[in-house]
């Protein structure tokens, strides 16, 4: 197997707890043992076995290593465009208007039904690619927008299909409960009785890693979400939500309840969710794209956050209605400018708390023992990955310690 030994570098680890910020090394050296991290610290303190068993020494040219990004939150496999709705809520429709009235997550139902497995794979292929080139080693695609059983298969089934065409690490969730199809209208318990038909079926072709569901006024009530988390529950799969966007449901502590890996977007997030998500563990992924494409004016709580030190993660949101984003760098601006996280807890985002989101224990971190996902940067200090607005400042990516 071979050992590679990467030097002439500075590395932002991401460490928990490390003494200095960002977990940052200045003249740093990094030894791959195949696909693994054998050993991360100061150049000076480089034990010379790894020299000596080094069957490729880079010289990495002064850039900045951080982690693999991981982007834990998108909708990358759907049909069509809503480009006729951004229009319309500019005009002055709200969100809410639009999906009562057909459109939203309903009209992209029906282009992605409408759509084949391989026009899906093309067109998720280009978004992912997107997000590759700038760093992004893992990522979670959900599906929701088939919203029938042979529509969900076809989405996770492609899905699933990206993560082996490409050098990047794909996790599947399945959101059957993100809307209510119209062949359901009116009839939402009897549609969530057929994503609990759904579920083992498509958890027993091996195309779940986790279940999500979307707790809001426009789509399934807290009851309605806790069937589906129970069934999730029995099948041994963790679960997330899709939490407290559009007001206080009180989904934070249903899911909190069930152990959820995290809750995404929070900006109603109440005190007693807050504190439910601390006690669990769960991750709160903020997502700024969304908030800045439906301009949106409620904040979420980030000091609440802080102060019950619940962890807080960044991604696009990446779909086809409210954050039709394929840059994660850019959503570190906006958790920045929108948000107001400093860029060290930006980073830590998109790598160490994204990869808890994801339930991930094996990246995320520069360490020994962790995989060899990482990412050099032509920039001087980490803050400049938050900092810039275009002109990614991307090198090169390593993915399970092989370039690509």
């Amino acid at each position: 197997m071979s050992v590679q030994v990467w030097t002439h570098c500075s590395a932002a680890t991401m460490a928990p707890r490390a003494e200095q910020a960002y977990g940052l090394i200045q003249d740093a050296a990094l030894v791959v043992d195949g696909g693994s991290l054998a050993w991360v610290g100061p150049r000076d303190a480089l034990p010379a076995k790894w020299l000596a068993r080094c069957t490729h020494q880079h010289d990495a040219g002064g850039a900045l290593i951080t982690p693999g990004l991981i982007d834990c939150h998108t909708h990358l496999v759907y049909g069509g465009d809503r480009a006729n709705e951004f229009e319309m809520r500019l005009n002055g429709a709200s969100y809410e208007t639009i999906a009562r009235a057909g459109g939203g997550i309903a009209s992209t139902v029906q282009a992605t039904r409408q759509a084949s497995a391989a026009d899906l794979q093309a067109s998720a292929g280009r978004r992912l690619r997107q997000l590759m080139g700038e760093g992004v080693t893992t990522v979670e695609i959900k599906s929701g927008y088939g919203l029938a059983l042979a529509h969900e298969r076809k989405c996770l089934a492609v899905a699933r299909v990206l993560g082996q065409q490409y050098a990047v690490d794909v996790r599947t969730t399945f959101l059957g409960a993100h809307a209510v199809p119209h062949e359901f209208a009116g009839r939402t318990d009897d549609y969530v009785d057929a994503v609990l038909q759904m579920l083992p079926q498509l958890h027993a072709e091996g195309l779940v890693d986790a279940v999500d569901g979307f707790c809001e006024c426009i789509a399934f009530s807290a009851a309605q979400t806790e069937r589906v988390f129970v069934a999730a529950q029995a099948l041994g799969l963790p679960v997330k939500l899709h939490a407290e966007q559009l007001s206080d449901s009180g989904g934070a502590q249903l899911a909190a309840r069930y152990g959820a890996l995290s809750c995404d977007h929070l900006e109603w997030l109440s005190p007693e969710g807050a504190q439910a998500m601390a006690r669990a563990g769960s991750v709160a992924v903020l997502l700024p794209g969304a908030y800045y494409f439906l301009r949106e004016t409620k904040l979420p709580p980030i000091a609440l956050l802080r102060q019950h030190g619940v962890p807080m993660a960044v991604s696009t949101d990446s779909n086809p209605g409210t954050s039709p984003c394929t840059t994660l760098l850019l959503m570190l601006n906006m958790a920045c400018t929108l948000f107001r996280l400093t860029p060290e807890e930006a980073l830590t985002g998109v790598t160490r708390h994204a990869a808890a989101a994801l339930g991930l224990k094996d990246r995320g971190v520069l360490a020994a023992g962790l995989r060899a996902d990482f990412v050099l940067w032509d920039v001087q200090r980490p803050a400049e990955l938050s900092y810039g607005l275009g002109g990614a400042p991307h090198l090169q990516t390593i993915f399970k310690g092989q370039a690509r």
